[in-house]
Parts: C-alpha cells; structure tokens; sequence
C-alpha cells in the first residue's frame, strides 16, 4: 500500500527528519519519503498501517496531518 500525506508545520531539513524518523517507526512501514516543498510525505507499509497510527506518530512529532490518501 502506498499512502501520500500533506503535513504541515515543517520548516527545514531538521523537521522533515523528524517526520521521517516518526513514520519510519510504525510497526509495517517499510519505505518513506519526505518532501519539504511539497510539504508531502509518502509511505509504502502492509495494508494493517491505520491512517490513526500515521496521523498519531506526525502529530505527536509535532506536526499536523492536513490529509491522508491512498495512492
């Protein structure tokens, strides 16, 4: 499963870390991609990653989840 999600609050290289690292943490994620630009990240994970567990792990980085979509 592939999932594209806008992520707002990053600023610089130190926050797009952040958010990577936070997602790279959920149990079934196996590849992200963090965008500072397009203020996007996009995860590759099995199909039992919740769009909870993402929005969870971003906001409790502290950053806020604009949207998750499947892509």
């Amino acid at each position: 499963m592939k999932k594209s999600i806008i992520v707002e609050g990053m600023s610089c290289g130190h926050c797009v870390n952040h958010v990577k690292n936070a997602l790279e943490d959920i149990n079934g994620v196996t590849d992200v991609n963090v965008d500072l630009n397009s203020k996007t990240a996009v995860i590759y994970a099995s199909s039992e990653v919740k769009d909870g567990d993402i929005k969870f792990a971003i906001e409790d980085a502290g950053y806020e989840v604009v949207s998750i979509e499947e892509v």
